[in-house]
């Protein structure tokens, strides 16, 4: 039986068209699921979207278009998107599926069983942004810092769940839960202080999933969305990985586990926390209104253009995103050194052949070491490493000369190489990696046409 691995991606609001930033989780997720798949796991891919936010129906109302058609239309572009993106992906998962509904029901059942929900008068800050409650903790000169914005008063009847209670066990489980260390210490910060019980429905909403024996309410949107990760994979569940931003680190930290010790189910592995992209210093987001369209720069670029660019950003720390950064990363590395070293190997073994030998050159690439990088999730070091690889085949080149010395060993060893550079760039850039498998693997190796066309 082979290895069982289950990762997933938040799921998306569809209050818009997806931007960069939908995509750059997505493409981690993906690299990652690969990576597993070439190690020969059972792997089980989950992304979707969260079609019960009701800042999902406040878009709609502004837009004058009813909320099942305005949550249709948007959810089509995320659909492109995952297809566009080439994510390899076994499950997308509709919020709205009656299947997500009865799960979620489900679980909260089992947290009404156990004694955990009770229902009590609510008020407090609530961000339409976040949809969620703050504390004024959580506020700087009392705005969310997410969104930019003061949150509103609100007050409510409603019911909540006893989420103070598993604060010890919280703690514990967060030690060896949230990666990286800098997103786990900010959690356990938190929860030093007393963890205040969670409001889990709302009276107001007229979308969404309604509460368990009471219509009158809904589930809070951040509990029927949590509960995907179970109603997409099912017998998959526990995840091995969830890949969050840090925005919604809180609810995956701490709401997610509770909730799930509570109904008394299995928790989940590893929670991978990624930095935000930047334009100009500035996280990109449709509230802050600076987005980016993934769809539009695949269009212009294609589908490996914009995962390679986006896979050299760090997954940890914020980095800085643009077209232009795009078109720099693309014409730099993957035409000048990857095109370049695929071209003129195919053309000198076309005119001269290859004989079979002892591969010195593979022996300076460090795959142990690449191997150890995507396990501790740092795909822009493990892309450095593979390049680094790169550049000293393009030396080799250089250095051998085989285009004079017509040496058939130095293109057998050059062939051998890129193979493996192919193999490496898989989880990275599919689409390309297979071109370059294809021409290397054909029993009569040709000059290859351009991989990447130099763009300005």
């Amino acid at each position: 039986m082979s290895k069982k691995f289950y990762i997933t991606t938040a799921i998306d609001y569809v209050n818009a068209k997806p931007h960069i930033g939908h995509a750059f989780e997505k493409v981690i997720a993906d690299a990652l699921a690969r990576y597993h798949k070439q190690k020969g796991e059972k792997v089980f891919f989950l992304t979707g979207v969260d079609e019960n936010a009701q800042k999902n129906v406040q878009a709609a109302e502004i837009a004058g278009v009813g909320v099942k058609d305005f949550i249709n239309k948007n959810t089509g572009y995320f659909v492109e998107l995952v297809e566009k993106l080439n994510i390899n992906h076994n499950k997308f998962i509709r919020t709205s599926a009656k299947e997500h509904a009865l799960v979620v029901h489900e679980i909260l059942n089992k947290i009404i069983k156990k004694g955990d929900i009770y229902k009590s008068k609510y008020e407090g800050y609530y961000c339409s942004g976040c949809e969620g409650y703050k504390t004024e903790k959580d506020l700087v000169e009392g705005k969310c810092l997410e969104h930019n914005k003061k949150p509103e008063l609100m007050s409510e009847e409603a019911y909540f769940f006893k989420l103070g209670k598993y604060r010890e066990k919280l703690i514990r489980f967060v030690k060896t839960y949230v990666i990286p260390e800098s997103k786990r210490n900010e959690i356990l910060g938190r929860l030093k202080d007393d963890l205040n019980d969670l409001c889990i429905s709302r009276s107001n909403a007229k979308w969404g999933i309604d509460f368990p024996k009471d219509k009158k309410y809904k589930v809070y949107v951040w509990v029927d969305a949590l509960i995907n990760y179970i109603s997409g994979a099912k017998d998959k569940w526990p995840a091995d990985i969830h890949v969050i931003g840090k925005g919604i680190n809180w609810f995956h930290s701490v709401i997610w586990p509770a909730i799930l010790i509570s109904a008394g189910c299995k928790l989940p592995k590893i929670l991978l926390v990624h930095g935000y992209l930047n334009l100009k210093g500035r996280k990109i987001s449709k509230s802050v209104g600076n987005v980016i369209d993934p769809l539009e720069l695949i269009k212009k670029y294609g589908t490996d253009a914009v995962r390679y660019s986006l896979l050299r950003c760090s997954v940890f720390d914020d980095s800085d995103y643009s077209e232009e950064i795009l078109i720099e990363r693309y014409n730099n590395e993957l035409a000048n050194k990857l095109g370049n070293l695929v071209s003129r190997t195919s053309g000198l073994i076309e005119k001269n052949g290859i004989q079979k030998c002892d591969n010195t050159l593979i022996k300076k690439l460090n795959e142990k070491k690449i191997e150890k990088l995507f396990e501790s999730f740092e795909l822009d070091k493990a892309l450095n490493e593979i390049f680094a690889f790169i550049d000293v085949c393009n030396e080799y080149i250089q250095n051998k000369k085989p285009w004079e010395t017509k040496d058939k060993k130095v293109l057998y060893e050059l062939k051998e190489s890129i193979l493996k550079i192919s193999e490496l760039l898989w989880p990275f850039i599919p689409e390309s990696s297979e071109k370059i498998k294809n021409i290397f693997s054909a029993t009569k190796i040709k000059k290859a046409e351009p991989l990447f066309v130099k763009t300005k």
